[in-house]
């Protein structure tokens, strides 16, 4: 999470197996500045593992569902994000409040409601301690064939050699190899700074690749160790000129 004077917006997600009531959240997301929605679900248990791996800053979250309540799937999270609580029953907020949440709604959802929850979550995003961005990947040195990045506060070596691409996802990037995959707090700016300008090569703005891993170019979709990446039009020039050097 970013400091007080660089977090302007928080990703969210909803999971509530009311999709009336996903609706009405979604609503009330789209008209609050700062906060932007990545998704939804009405099953927890694909929610969870969406979780897992796909971070987002702050989560809206239904208590009572069916497979699995919203306090068992922040029992399922290792890192759960910033959490507030939507339920029709008082019941569960003692235990809600177990579990550090920013703010527990009542259902029916009121915006005037919604928006003081969002305003919390806000300010708790803002008063927690930033791990700076562009310490989360170490600076190699010249010539390096690795370099070392932060993963839930340990320093994790990763070789260049070993990653097919590195993908962004809100506020972190995917360092993806072809036996792990690194979640790091960073930006694809820092990776840009970071990984060796030889190597790899930005392709989109979501996606910067292993330049020894692509196998084939076609219709703006690139193939890099299996995987379909898309080759944004602003990139495509950069991207046709590297490969005519071959």
């Amino acid at each position: 999470m970013a400091d007080s004077t660089s977090v302007a917006s928080l990703n969210c997600l909803v999971v509530d197996d009311d999709p009336l009531s996903v609706q009405v959240v979604l609503n009330c997301i789209a008209n609050t500045a700062f906060l932007n929605a990545v998704g939804s679900y009405t099953n927890p248990v694909e929610a969870a593992e969406a979780l897992r791996t796909h971070p987002v800053d702050l989560l809206f979250l239904d208590v009572e569902m069916p497979l699995m309540s919203g306090i068992e799937l922040l029992r399922t999270l290792q890192h759960p994000p910033l959490v507030v609580l939507i339920t029709s029953s008082k019941e569960y907020a003692v235990e809600a409040f177990e579990y550090s949440v920013v703010d527990y709604l009542m259902k029916p959802v009121s915006y005037a409601r919604f928006l003081q929850a969002s305003q919390k979550a806000l300010e708790a995003a803002q008063r927690q301690p930033a791990a700076a961005t562009n310490e989360a990947i170490e600076t190699p040195a010249p010539n390096a064939a690795f370099t070392f990045v932060k993963v839930d506060n340990k320093l994790v070596r990763v070789t260049f050699d070993d990653v097919h691409y590195v993908e962004a996802l809100g506020d972190y990037v995917h360092i993806v190899t072809g036996q792990s995959k690194h979640i790091v707090y960073s930006t694809m700016k820092a990776v840009e700074e970071k990984f060796p300008a030889s190597r790899f090569l930005r392709v989109h703005r979501s996606f910067i690749v292993n330049f020894n891993r692509i196998h084939a170019l076609e219709d703006n979709i690139m193939q890099v160790e299996g995987k379909n990446i898309p080759v944004g039009q602003t990139y495509l020039r950069d991207v046709m000129q590297r490969l005519n050097r071959f």
